[in-house]
């Protein structure tokens, strides 16, 4: 944009160690969250709301 590019050196690779490291991170968080579902009871219907089998369509 302004001309300037980015100087040769390592400044690619702690990019890409960044990207790695919030790639895990990530991962990671997106497993607990798939764990804690399973683990869980199910979520419950407020009383009063029909279940998808259960609805007419109009």
């Amino acid at each position: 944009m302004n001309g300037k590019s980015n100087p040769p050196g390592k400044s690619g690779g702690e990019r890409k160690d960044r990207l790695a490291e919030a790639l895990r991170a990530n991962l990671q968080k997106r497993k607990a969250q798939a764990r804690s579902r399973r683990a869980g009871d199910p979520d419950q219907r407020p009383e009063g709301l029909p279940t998808a089998g259960k609805m007419q369509k109009k």
